[in-house]
């Protein structure tokens, strides 16, 4: 399976139509919160495929995309399907934080572009140094396959100044979401769906063809 391809289907007819509302319930803490458990912390996959969806309100911006995210090398690959109004455009983005290097696929003009990334690397999951803020359950409880414990964490990126809680599943601290806030930026939040473990594709994080390698 090929984590970067063409703009065959549309990504937002893959995500769950009700992420919104139960993360919601997740960040504002109704869900029956176990708020007097000691404070807990657990280490994220590192390296993983699966699907995201980024939400910026201010900019009435929304992204889906197939993402694969690989810490230990500062590397995320996204074949993206932008809405922005009443625009909708389509990129495969590949972010080497590593070589500060960021190659942008128009999907429809198949031109590229190579420029450098447009922000620091952020650890998705549980960054070093995060506070644990809540432990939560999802979904009704008595009923076998059907819950699943959540925690937050949260804390500051240093490098730009940006605010974030960040929720996980527990015990395998599998990524669900993510809110950043600055006073630039705004508020912008993602969420993580269908994560599998381990880059199924070999050739995940090599530059597009369209991009010149000179």
């Amino acid at each position: 399976r090929r984590v970067h391809g063409g703009t065959s289907g549309s990504l937002r007819d893959q995500l769950p139509s009700q992420h919104s509302a139960m993360m919601i319930a997740i960040l504002l803490g109704l869900v029956a919160v176990c708020a007097a458990q000691e404070p807990r912390t657990c280490e994220s996959p590192k390296q993983w495929e699966g699907r995201r969806l980024l939400i910026d309100p201010s900019k009435n911006f929304t992204e889906f995309s197939r993402f694969a995210y690989d810490e230990v090398g500062q590397r995320t690959r996204a074949v993206e399907e932008i809405q922005q109004g009443t625009e909708r455009n389509f990129y495969d983005v590949l972010t080497l934080h590593g070589l500060n290097r960021e190659y942008v696929v128009d999907l429809r003009t198949k031109k590229c572009n190579v420029t450098t990334p447009r922000g620091p690397f952020r650890p998705i999951g549980v960054p070093p140094g995060a506070t644990f803020l809540f432990e939560a359950e999802v979904g009704p409880s008595q009923i076998p396959n059907e819950h699943f414990t959540t925690a937050a964490f949260g804390g500051n990126f240093t490098t730009d100044h940006v605010r974030y809680i960040n929720l996980v599943t527990l015990p395998d601290c599998v990524p669900l979401g993510s809110n950043y806030f600055n006073d630039v930026t705004g508020f912008v939040e993602s969420r993580y769906f269908d994560v599998k473990l381990g880059i199924a594709d070999p050739e995940a994080f090599f530059p597009p063809p369209e991009c010149n390698m000179s």
